[in-house]
């Protein structure tokens, strides 16, 4: 059996097409502290797989390639949630990266603190934590 790059990584991971995998890769290092693990390329530049880590978590996405059926097309209707300490450390570097406010930050009824914001890529987030910081 042939060796391979790719290590175990728990849990699930979202993996999608975005139509600017550079620029997503800067946006989420911005706004929300990404460290990027791996980026291939082909020969066009067009990067066939990024993967990036954040909070802790795995990440995967990829320019459009629709010879191969990964369309530029906007998600529908999905929320990644980022479990955090501090909600509003997160929602201020978020928002001032450029992040649009879809559900202002406020505690819920549940007793979190929650919020949701868009990405330029259309990507909805959900930042959540506890109401009082600590």
């Amino acid at each position: 059996m042939a060796e391979t790059q790719t290590k175990a990584i728990p849990g699930v991971i979202a993996y999608f097409t975005v139509s600017d995998s550079k620029a997503a890769t800067a946006f989420y290092e911005k706004a929300f502290g990404a460290r990027l693990v791996d980026r291939r390329e082909g020969e066009d530049g067009r990067s066939m797989h990024v993967h990036v880590e954040i909070n802790g978590g795995s990440m995967m996405f990829n320019d459009p390639f629709p010879e191969y059926g990964t369309m530029d097309e906007a998600p529908q209707n999905i929320v990644l949630h980022l479990v955090v300490d501090d909600p509003d450390a997160w929602w201020k570097r978020a928002t001032e990266a450029g992040a649009e406010i879809v559900h202002p930050i406020k505690v819920e009824f549940w007793g979190d603190k929650y919020g949701q914001l868009r990405d330029p890529c259309g990507i909805r987030w959900g930042i959540v934590g506890p109401a009082e910081a600590g």
